[in-house]
């Protein structure tokens, strides 16, 4: 069985291995120890805190084989982003420039720097083992931690917000980086992620253009990559479409890639979401595929199963299942229907 719990400091060695083989442009996920260790000591400190409002909280996930004791995947929460620095993007606009004399009128597409999402909750990090080709795992992984914000709303802000990894080729090189930041950072486009992920991307950002960019000067190669998704995370993108974010106003700094978002309170698997009571009992064979969490904070786990429940009613778990979700007769657990 697959399960979605909170990182532990033990974990480190294998999320070290995570981190090494995640691709370019997982900026959350530097494969850096000492950057590792912080990350995973502000997730220990943030699930030990009685938190009343977001703020510098940060929760890291692993996703775990319980057969092999081997973890095969990750993501994570910001409670919000920029708290220290701001969070910056570049937001897509249209510039308006005509004139009454020439009878001319024309729109222009620009993209301005800005930190319109900074305060927003932000889902980061997300990586899975290339053996985890099953839809489920992907899903657990991704909507797995939305389950623990519905559980923990007052930990997090009122919108939330996901970069999502743009187009670049197999060794590390982006067209948008090329045509915009290589010419105010001179570093390629892997390098400017690892320097990003390792200090941070504002350090970044405060060196990029203050003043619009006319998007029609871009190089062509350039123009076409804005917006769009890297076809690695193409699966991902979809299910947080199905979440019901929304996309086209914001792009990424590096390499132009989407950065969507929406009301926390609206995403599908929160808004969705039920409460059932635990039994402990046979389970009826066949069903559908739902994820189900518990509601707690320092031992919270999340899993896939098939399941014969309808909203309203007690939920049937055999023993394994009951232990391995960390619940007893009676505890509740939340659900939320798989896709």
């Amino acid at each position: 069985m697959l399960i979605l719990r909170l990182a532990k400091r033990s974990d480190l060695p294998q999320i070290e291995r995570l981190a090494t083989a995640s691709p370019v442009g997982v900026t959350s996920l530097p494969a850096n120890r000492e950057r590792l260790e912080e990350i995973l000591s502000a997730s220990q400190a943030s699930m030990a805190e009685e938190v009343t409002f977001s703020g510098e909280e940060r929760y890291f996930f692993v996703l775990e084989d319980t057969l092999s004791g081997e973890l095969v995947g990750c993501s994570g929460i910001v409670a919000a982003s920029g708290f220290r620095t701001p969070f910056y993007t570049f937001r897509n606009e249209m510039f308006v420039h005509a004139s009454r004399e020439l009878g001319l009128h024309n729109r222009i597409h620009v993209l301005s720097l800005c930190h319109d999402l900074t305060g927003h909750s932000l889902l980061a990090g997300f990586h899975l083992a290339a053996s985890q080709t099953d839809s489920a795992a992907m899903q657990l992984t991704a909507r797995g931690r939305l389950l623990f914000m519905a559980s923990h709303p007052q930990r997090f802000a009122e919108s939330t917000s996901v970069e999502v990894v743009g187009v670049s080729d197999g060794e590390g090189n982006a067209p948008f980086w090329d045509a915009v930041g290589r010419h105010f950072f001179a570093v390629s486009y892997s390098e400017a992620e690892r320097i990003g992920s390792e200090r941070g991307r504002s350090f970044l950002a405060e060196l990029m253009p203050g003043y619009p960019i006319y998007v029609p000067m871009l190089s062509d190669e350039a123009q076409e990559v804005i917006g769009q998704v890297n076809p690695s995370v193409q699966d991902v993108f979809d299910i947080l479409m199905n979440e019901g974010f929304e996309t086209d106003n914001y792009v990424d700094i590096f390499d132009g890639g989407p950065v969507v978002h929406a009301k926390t309170a609206l995403l599908n698997s929160v808004r969705n979401s039920a409460l059932a009571q635990v039994q402990i009992g046979q389970v009826a064979p066949g069903g559908e595929l739902w994820l189900v969490a518990n509601t707690r904070v320092c031992e919270f786990r999340a899993c896939a199963l098939q399941l014969d429940w309808q909203p309203g009613q007690p939920l049937v778990l055999d023993a394994e299942s009951a232990a391995y979700l960390c619940v007893a007769e009676g505890d509740q657990l939340r659900l939320v229907r798989g896709d």
